[in-house]
């Protein structure tokens, strides 16, 4: 910082915390988890690197280097310990988590004995010695004196406390008090402080350097912002408490009460359940290639390995006896494991100073012990490792952009002075404010989201098939609302000729196709939760319906994409003989789709039979339609043959899509009721 003015420091400050809210925020939006020390690190290193060049370039000496103005080394180390941390965090996850299973097994309720006083002392032993003897020693309440006599009684402090606390947790097992709940708020009382301790405190970190490169520059700079140089910034960071109390409480209160902290705890969350479900992500090459090398290690080991052994094991890790707790992704045992070993790695690393992700430890852990678990099965694998490569690619990618966006803005504030500065410090702030009250807006309306925790969580059977009957109604209620909406846009588009309006449809038909796989999955989780005779008499229904309706899609999908193909082309118009055929039809069509839409939504199932009945002379209407068209194209020569076979495909797929819809509601009809 020495070789820095007030002025350039402020920009890097003020560039990082921008970037850092703007990126933060697109991420916590998606419900993806991503690294607050990553993206603070590469977001230093990025504004940093830019006014290092610009100092370079104009140095006139031609003396200054990178490692006069940048603590390459520091860097380095840092990310270094970084990464690093992901295997060590994943190691520790995958073994300490086997092991606790194997001593535990999922029936743990039966096999506790003395086994629960030794696990609860280990935890509580381990957690008072990193978080509290290697976490607070540099806290400010902790004087010179305190820290050399715990240094010097450290063997006697941890030994006592491990006899003290195995013998405390022992009688509570014999008082019937669950001691692994005990061990959870131990471990989340340790994660919060690690996380204190190394997340909150780097990222608080960048404003009060500022906040300190300000006071000495009022205190000696003169005025001079261009010229003052930072040479105090050298000290040790002496942190005012009320900064830290304050940010803690903002940190707490967003805790409780965000709904993308929610949403980026449900992805860790639903990557690391015990049992088969809704699944986020899809297929990739990479976790097939993964899975199937592991599987092919697997059966290697298998082949050798004692056949009594592995049966001993695989009895160990029978998932049928799993206690899971109402809603809950897995059992009390990985809770503890994965609260305890993530704040102890946390505070072991930030005891040794290093700023390691605190995403990464927790989110690497979780994985870790849920492989151990069998929780990734071979049904679910392939998912859960696409999810986690995501995820991982995702850090990647925040490094990339808050390495080259913050040299961005910071070279732009260097440039634009304080009217950038206050334009950047508005922009992030306006992003923030519409971000968060248009993610309100998204949860209130969830109601599909809502149905489907419910079905999740019900315990009783006939409970989640009505909250299924609901789910499903839902669903499908939206999709005839998206069909009739986009078949009116095609028709339209293609009329006038509105290729905007065209590409629109294509897209939209593509993102809801994705959306409909998504929502089929949860709804097949949900059958499998019901009563077994319903599921056995509705499943065929389901099936249909579900078929039926993709097929509406796939004939949107075929009539749009010739559609914007051709506008796209410039091609010949509509003759307007056609055009004054086709939108009379459109629009009984339309209000034939919007009746549909109305009956799934009241499930009103006495009319479903008129209104198929209806259906017959529109597809007998389109069918003559049809066959004018075609004698239009043997007879008159003048009309273009690419519009003509483009009309003939819009005509066919109509009818076709009114045959699907048929099929439809009477599927519906049949499951419903």
């Amino acid at each position: 910082p020495q070789m820095f003015s007030f002025n350039d420091l402020l920009c890097i400050f003020l560039a990082v915390m921008v970037t850092d809210v703007v990126l933060l925020d697109v991420f916590n939006t998606l419900g993806m988890p991503t690294s607050t020390t990553v993206s603070m690190v590469f977001e230093l290193l990025g504004g940093t690197f830019i006014l290092s060049l610009l100092k370079i370039a104009t140095d006139e000496t031609g003396l200054l280097g990178f490692a006069d103005l940048l603590n390459t080394d520091k860097a380095l180390s840092v990310i270094l310990g970084i990464f690093l941390s992901v295997a060590v965090a994943f190691i520790f996850g995958t073994v300490v988590q086997w092991l606790s299973r194997l001593i535990f097994t999922f029936n743990y309720t039966s096999k506790l004995k003395w086994k629960i006083g030794l696990f609860g002392g280990i935890a509580t032993t381990c957690i008072l010695y990193f978080a509290l003897l290697k976490g607070l020693k540099d806290s400010s309440f902790m004087t010179p004196e305190y820290n050399a006599w715990i240094k010097e009684n450290t063997m006697y402090l941890v030994g006592g406390c491990f006899v003290v606390s195995t013998v405390l947790m022992q009688v509570f097992h014999w008082c019937k008090i669950n001691v692994f709940k005990i061990v959870i708020f131990m471990g989340t009382f340790a994660l919060a402080l690690a996380f204190a301790g190394n997340d909150l405190v780097n990222f608080v970190g960048v404003p009060l350097a500022a906040y300190s490169a300000y006071q000495d520059f009022a205190a000696n700079g003169a005025g001079q912002a261009d010229t003052f140089m930072m040479s105090s910034l050298n000290e040790s960071a002496k942190t005012p408490f009320i900064f830290l109390f304050l940010s803690g409480v903002v940190m707490v209160y967003a805790l409780a009460t965000s709904k993308k902290a929610q949403n980026v705890v449900k992805t860790s969350v639903d990557l690391s359940r015990q049992d088969e479900g809704e699944e986020m992500f899809g297929s990739s090459r990479v976790a097939r290639s993964i899975v199937r090398g592991a599987n092919n290690v697997n059966e290697f080991f298998s082949k050798y390995t004692p056949k009594p052994l592995v049966r001993w094991i695989d009895a160990r890790f029978n998932k049928d006896e799993a206690i899971l707790a109402q809603g809950a992704a897995f059992d009390l045992v990985r809770a503890s494991i994965n609260l305890v070993l993530s704040g102890l790695l946390i505070a072991l690393g930030t005891s040794l100073k290093l700023p390691l992700s605190t995403t990464y430890v927790t989110f690497i852990v979780a994985m870790g012990s849920s492989l151990a678990d069998r929780a990734w099965s071979r049904e679910s694998a392939v998912f859960r490792i696409t999810g986690v490569l995501n995820v991982i690619g995702g850090w990647f990618l925040t490094a990339g952009i808050a390495f080259s966006a913050c040299a961005l803005v910071t070279i732009a504030m260097y440039y634009g002075g304080a009217v950038v500065m206050a334009l950047f410090v508005f922009v992030a702030v306006f992003i923030l404010i519409k971000s968060n009250f248009s993610t309100k807006r998204k949860d209130e309306t969830d109601y599909e989201e809502q149905l489907f925790k419910g079905i999740m969580n019900a315990k009783d059977k006939a409970e989640c098939w009505g909250l299924l009957k609901k789910h499903v109604c839902a669903t499908q209620q939206e999709m005839l609302d998206f069909v009739w909406k986009t078949y009116e846009d095609v028709v339209n588009g293609f009329v006038d000729e509105d290729l905007k309006t065209l590409r629109r449809a294509v897209k939209r038909i593509d993102a809801e196709k994705s959306r409909r796989k998504k929502l089929r999955q949860r709804e097949l989780v949900g059958m499998r939760r019901i009563d077994k005779r319903i599921s056995l008499e509705k499943n065929t229904w389901f099936h249909l319906a579900s078929n039926s309706g993709e097929q509406m899609l796939y004939c949107l999908k075929r009539m749009s994409e010739p559609c914007k193909e051709h506008v796209d082309n410039n091609f010949n118009p509509l003759s307007r003989e056609c055009i004054e055929e086709i939108l009379p039809v459109k629009k009984k069509i339309v209000d034939y789709l919007m009746r549909s839409e109305r009956i799934v939504e009241d499930r009103d199932y006495e009319h479903i039979d008129a209104l198929l009945a209806e259906e017959e002379a529109y597809k007998q209407q389109l069918s003559e339609m049809r066959r004018a068209q075609e004698d239009r194209i043997q007879m008159d020569l003048s009309q273009g043959l690419k519009v003509s076979l483009v009309y003939l495909n819009l005509l066919q797929e109509t009818q076709e899509l009114l045959s699907d819809l048929r099929h439809y509601l009477r599927a519906f009809k049949r499951f419903q009721q």
